[in-house]
This record gives structure tokens, sequence and C-alpha cells, in this order.
């Protein structure tokens, strides 16, 4: 049998910018979905702390560093600059796998830098 797991957890964050004329994501520093575990183009869930909002969406990957957390498209009426986050990824494992899985999780410091893992 094939489960659901949340295979990343990044928290902490939060959004730097907002474009509306985008066809829609979000974007995060490189650093950050590397130590998350993250594909640019994986699918994504979206809780913002501030307001409530919960969406799902996929990653596009900003410049190392950066500090970036982008809503881009219509997630960007999704929540403000400087609104806090939490990003989840998800997979799917045989019941036997799981036994062993540990969920990777980034906590983000200041200026959505990587604080730990």
């Amino acid at each position: 049998m094939l489960r659901v797991f949340c295979k990343s957890k990044i928290s902490n964050a939060f959004v730097t910018h907002k474009e509306m004329k985008y066809e829609g994501s979000i974007g995060i520093d490189k650093n950050i979905i590397e130590a998350a575990e993250i594909m640019p183009g994986e699918q994504v869930h979206i809780f913002n702390a501030n307001n409530g909002e919960r969406f799902t969406t996929y990653v596009i990957e900003e410049k190392a560093a950066s500090g970036k957390i982008c809503f881009y498209g219509p997630a960007a009426r999704k929540g403000e600059i400087e609104d806090g986050l939490v990003i989840l990824s998800y997979c799917l494992m045989e019941t036997k796998e799981s036994h062993n899985f540990d969920m990777r999780k980034v906590v983000l410091g200041k200026n959505n830098q990587c604080k730990s893992r």
C-alpha cells in the first residue's frame, strides 16, 4: 500500500516579493529548496500564518543566497510581503519504507537564510 507522507517542511519563511503578471507559482531561494530536498517544478503546499490562506502550487528556483520567496501570478493574491509561511512537500511511499523515513525540516532565520536542518 502507498501512503502519503510529508517529505519536507520549511518553517519561518517570509514572503519577500509579489508579482501578479506571471503564470503562477512560488519562487524559492535555491539554497532553501536544496536544503529541503525540493526540486524546481515540484508541488508544494503553502500555509500563510498571517491570513490563514492555504494553497497548492509548484516551485520556481530563485537565485541562491538571495533569500527570495516570491508569490507569482494568482498566488500573489494569497498573501502580502512579510507574511509568515510554512511550506510543505509530500511523497508517496510504501508502508515498509516509511518506518525508516525522516521528514526533512528546514528552519529559516533572518532574511530567509537557512538557520538549521
